[in-house]
């Protein structure tokens, strides 16, 4: 009969696209994750509640350097100390207001329950996170110098640059899984510090020792890529931890 007649082999063509299907999950994760921080970025574009405080936080903390102590008697080591204590500290008004609108508006939940990746979650709020340090950067580093260093910055700049993205790095990946363990507290403003600070002092101690040669009145790079490379493994380390521990977090 005509309907037992074999159906005719695909071409090889089709089969080789038949075996590509495997490469969607990855391109539907980075999809997921732009799409959330469009939605994060816009948000804080509209409000000005975490880049902003940030910033005023540490423009003020400079000032209040400036006028307590002689900008001449800082030398390396207190300078880096004061420039990466004040920017940690100012960080954690971001950590903090990281889940914020999720969870005062109950978005998290839909988040949760859409049939996509919750790793990507992890990778918009990170990166979101990473954002806005920077632009706290563009704001403090500045400043920093102006008011507590002069002009020897601008010889360090290079090396500093290198030296607060590998930073930023770890921070936003640190960052982004304790404001997910903490955004479901009432007390996340008072957890928050208490879980990032003791995670984030390798990162701290790393950052202000590669820091401080720079900021010496004869700029010079001594240990900086030892220092740098430290601050290439915390990141790789801390980001691969979170990835790995973000999903079950949210069940809990």
């Amino acid at each position: 009969m005509k309907s037992d007649r074999a159906q005719p082999a695909k071409p090889a063509a089709s089969l080789r696209s038949d075996r590509a299907q495997p490469a969607k999950p990855a391109a539907s994760l980075w999809r997921t994750a732009a799409a959330i921080l469009r939605k994060d970025l816009a948000i804080e574009w509209r409000t000005k509640e975490s880049v902003p405080a940030m910033a005023l936080f540490t423009v003020v903390v400079y000032v209040l350097f400036h006028f307590g102590l002689d900008r001449d008697s800082l030398d390396g080591e207190l300078a880096s100390g004061v420039l990466w204590v004040t920017l940690v500290l100012a960080a954690i008004i971001g950590v903090t207001r990281l889940f914020a609108a999720e969870r005062e508006q109950g978005g998290i939940d839909g988040l949760l329950l859409a049939p996509v990746d919750r790793t990507a979650l992890f990778v918009a709020k990170a990166t979101g996170l990473f954002l806005y340090l920077l632009a706290l950067e563009v704001v403090a580093v500045p400043v920093f110098g102006v008011l507590l260093l002069g002009p020897n910055l601008i010889d360090a700049l290079p090396h500093l640059l290198a030296i607060l993205v590998a930073a930023d790095v770890g921070l936003a990946a640190v960052g982004a899984l304790v404001s997910a363990l903490a955004s479901e507290s009432n007390a996340r403003e008072l957890i928050v510090p208490l879980l990032l600070l003791p995670l984030l002092v390798p990162l701290l101690i790393a950052a202000a020792s590669a820091t401080e040669p720079l900021m010496r009145p004869t700029p010079v790079a001594e240990d900086f890529g030892r220092w740098l490379a430290f601050l290439g493994g915390y990141d790789l380390l801390f980001g691969l931890i979170a990835l790995a521990v973000f999903d079950f977090l949210l069940d809990d």
